[in-house]
This record gives structure tokens, C-alpha cells and sequence, in this order.
């Protein structure tokens, strides 16, 4: 049965994986030297139930971005990522569709960035990875919320205050980049399937698209509200991976500042949490 052999290869990937591996605390008694299951739903974005569902055989469908979403989180090599795709029923992603596939190397950056919050998208803009401190200081997305640009036309919006003016350039700049990504990966189902919905649902997104509006990514300054820190405003720079299309999205705040103080402060208080 698939999903039996799809539960079996998560829980034997889950149970080689360290958190040091997956730039986690390890604070506290562990059973095992593995993630526990809370832990890999928490770097998948699923719920703990789900995890635990997939891994007896009760859930046995999961859909391409569930997939997608634990091999990252296993760090699973292509070969291993192509088995799980395959245990799930699903014909592994090939070429013709936004890659998704996160290096090592790059996963290794983001550990080593913890004081820095740390986020990788792929080229059309949905969230495949993030570090526990940009987590705390944007919050979790699930979901079609995971993508940026439905998140923005149609879902739950973001912590970042805009005005106006800095609304509108991040719209177009959104629609220009799904438009670029569909360009470059025609054959991508999922992505034209993101772009019919914003189109029927959002009137702002539709005239921007039927527009052809087009914009570059440019480094930016943003003010983030956050729940428990207060007001944060830091400075954004969008980074691209040679040879992957994926984006590297970092927030640093100027030294000496009450904004790098608060960071400061999300930083522990995010670990904290996650510790907890």
C-alpha cells in the first residue's frame, strides 16, 4: 500500500534526522536522537495530527506541496525525494516546473544565520523554507498563505506596515515575477492554476496582469508590527541562487538601533517558544 511505505520512509528519515541537523534546539530529554514528530511539522508547515496520520498509513494522499514541503524538511537528497514522491503515488515534479529542490548548502546557511531572519522562496514566490527567527518575526503560513502573492490579493496579509505607494510596488512587483515564472516553466500546472484563481478572484491582480505590468526586485526598508516586540523596521534584500531560481529573502537591522535590540529580544523570545 502507498501511503504504508510513504509513512514507513518518513518516519526512517524522520528518525536519522537530528534537530542539530535541521537547525533546531535540542534542549530537553529525547527518546530518540531523530526529530520528533511535532518538530518535522513544524519545518514541513503541517499539522502534528497530519504528520502522525502519514506516518501509520491513515493518510494516504498527500498532495505534491505536503511532499514537497517534508522532503525539505528531511533534507532528503533528489534521489530520496523522487522515492517519496513515488511512495505518495505522485510522478516526482521534472523539468518544465519551478524547482523547489533546496541545497545543502543553502540549508546550512540558514542554520548558521541564527541571528538573522532567513527565509528561501522558490520563483514564484511561495515559501519553502525559513529559520526560526524569521519565523517569529513574520509568524507561520499555511496553505495557499505560503505564497506571497496569494497571500497578499487574497489571504491573510503579512506583519509588514505599507503605505500606499509601497503597496502598489510590491503588487506589481509580485504579478511581474509570477508573470517572469511562468515564462521560464509553462508546463507547471500548480502555477497556472495560482494565476487563474488571483485572476478570477482579485480584480486588483487582474488589471495589474492584463496590464503586463512588469517590476525588478529592489532592496527595500520594511516596518514589521509584531505582537510582542513592537515595531521593528529593517532592511530587506532579496538574494537569487545561481542555478536554482530560488530566492534567498534576508532582514538585518542597522547596529546600535532599538530595531537591532528588538531583534534581539525575537530572537530569544523565538527560541523560547520553540524550545517550549
Amino acid at each position: 500500500m502507498a501511503g504504508t511505505e510513504f509513512g514507513r520512509a518518513v518516519r526512517r528519515w524522520r528518525d536519522r534526522m537530528s534537530p542539530e541537523a535541521a537547525g533546531l534546539p535540542t534542549g530537553g530529554r529525547r527518546r530518540s536522537a531523530g526529530l520528533r514528530r511535532e518538530e518535522l511539522a513544524l519545518l514541513a508547515g503541517i499539522s502534528v495530527d497530519y504528520v502522525t496520520r502519514l506516518e501509520q498509513g491513515r493518510a494516504v494522499h498527500p498532495s505534491q506541496q505536503v511532499v514537497e514541503a517534508l522532503g525539505r524538511a528531511l533534507r532528503l537528497s533528489p534521489a530520496e525525494r523522487e522515492h517519496l514522491f513515488r511512495a505518495a503515488g505522485l510522478v516526482p515534479p521534472g523539468r518544465g516546473t519551478v524547482p523547489a529542490y533546496i541545497t545543502p548548502s543553502v540549508h546550512r546557511m540558514l542554520d548558521r544565520l541564527t541571528g538573522t531572519p532567513v527565509a528561501v522562496s522558490d520563483a514564484a514566490l511561495t515559501l519553502l523554507l525559513a529559520n526560526p527567527l524569521y519565523t517569529a518575526l513574520m509568524g507561520e503560513w499555511h496553505g495557499k498563505d505560503r505564497n506571497a502573492v496569494w497571500r497578499n490579493f487574497l489571504g491573510s496579509g503579512t506583519r509588514v506596515r505599507y503605505t500606499p505607494q509601497s503597496r502598489r510596488a510590491l503588487e506589481t512587483m509580485q504579478v511581474g515575477a509570477l508573470r517572469a515564472a511562468a515564462g521560464r516553466y509553462p508546463a507547471d500546472q500548480g502555477l497556472r492554476r495560482l494565476i487563474a484563481e488571483l485572476h478570477a478572484n482579485s480584480e486588483r491582480f487582474a488589471e495589474l496582469w492584463d496590464s503586463g505590468a512588469m517590476a525588478r526586485y529592489e532592496a527595500s526598508r520594511k516596518t514589521v508590527d509584531h505582537p510582542q516586540v513592537g515595531t521593528v523596521t529593517l532592511d530587506c534584500d532579496v538574494l537569487n541562487v545561481a542555478g536554482s531560481d530560488l530566492r534567498i529573502v534576508v532582514y538585518t537591522a542597522e547596529p546600535g538601533t532599538e530595531d537591532a535590540e528588538r531583534l534581539a529580544l525575537l530572537a530569544v523570545l523565538g527560541t523560547q517558544t520553540l524550545a517550549g
